[in-house]
């Protein structure tokens, strides 16, 4: 793969997706912002209560409230008509004349700024409805034009689709730009998977009865081991998952407000699909492609598991079709890792 610089391909592009590509370049830009402001400041600063919630009821961080203003003043140079923010209670109308709707969660895993873990910035672009602002975030995420993240890492990268593939950018501090490095395709199998075991309690039985037996390794019904990863940073899990493989799983529970899982369809869930989709990998809510999914709010959430297809498939028919998978007889009938 000849290297070639964010730039070149954003300028590659079409002229019916002009506005798309000017887009991106702007969040490019506030990117680098962000990213300046993270490395610039301490992290009992940037973790700081900002003195509000957000649309969750979330306490707001300082850094949470700088990137929102930062991306949102990104989507106003660009011309984008609607932005909907995690930050923000509604959808506003930036400009009514464009043709771009910017979801956006401007800084995901903010809780782990205090230990300098990997946050990032996560977008999605769709084509925006006449009327109310609400009305252009309300498309299933076949409809967005493009969807990326930002992650503020080691390095600052961008995984990036514009509906061809998807293709990762690292800042080049000395280039002053963003430069391809890879152009990732999810291999459908995998020996790894990321959850949060300590919520298994609450898990429903298909969920504890897939990690059960990953977990039982090569003497068990999957018959190989299994490394178990988990960042609670979604784009860290997401981009180790583009690079190297794997599958990611946060599904609802039984604890109050986590029936629908935790994360937002709109500015999580359906761009992270997208790119997963568009290198080779697949994204359900435990069943139904992620994708298909038709959002009823800004702030809707969902169940979300992505990753190597043939082991996202595989979690789908533990919720579906259980009685085919592995080898047990009754159904459920052996007990956990995790049980007495």
């Amino acid at each position: 793969m000849s290297a070639s610089t964010l730039d070149a391909y954003l300028n590659s592009q079409p002229a019916d997706r002009a506005a798309v590509a000017e887009t991106v370049r702007a969040l490019a830009a506030a990117a680098l912002a962000t990213r300046a402001l993270i490395a610039q400041s301490s992290a009992s600063t940037l973790g700081a209560a900002a003195g509000g919630r957000n649309a969750d009821g979330d306490f707001q961080r300082f850094l949470d409230v700088s990137a929102d203003e930062a991306f949102l003043a990104a989507a106003r140079q660009a011309g984008v008509r609607h932005y909907g923010s995690e930050e923000l209670d509604c959808a506003v109308d930036l400009n009514g004349e464009h043709e771009l709707a910017l979801a956006i969660d401007p800084l995901d895993g903010s809780s782990n700024i205090d230990t300098n873990v990997s946050i990032g910035t996560i977008f999605s672009i769709l084509p925006a409805v006449a009327g109310e602002p609400a009305e252009s975030f309300l498309q299933p995420g076949r409809s967005q034009l493009a969807a990326g993240f930002f992650i503020y890492g080691p390095q600052l990268a961008l995984a990036l689709t514009l509906g061809a593939g998807t293709r990762i950018f690292v800042h080049s501090p000395r280039l002053g730009t963003f430069v391809e490095t890879a152009r990732p395709s999810i291999a459908e199998k995998t020996d790894e998977f990321a959850i949060n075991a300590s919520n298994y309690r609450h898990w429903d039985e298909a969920v504890r009865l897939y990690v059960d037996d990953c977990l039982k390794g090569s003497t068990g019904p999957r018959e190989k081991d299994f490394n178990m990863r988990w960042i609670a940073s979604l784009v860290a899990d997401a981009y180790r998952i583009m690079i190297r493989g794997g599958v990611f799983l946060y599904p609802g529970d039984s604890r109050r407000g986590y029936a629908n899982g935790r994360l937002r369809l709109v500015y999580e869930a359906n761009p992270i699909a997208m790119l997963v989709e568009q290198a080779g990998g697949a994204a359900t809510d435990g069943i139904t492609p992620i994708l298909n999914l038709p959002p009823t709010s800004l702030h809707q959430r969902t169940p979300l598991v992505f990753g190597a297809s043939r082991e996202v498939a595989r979690i789908g028919r533990y919720h579906t079709e259980p009685s085919v998978i592995a080898e047990r007889s009754p159904l459920f009938g052996n007990r956990g890792l995790f049980r007495a």
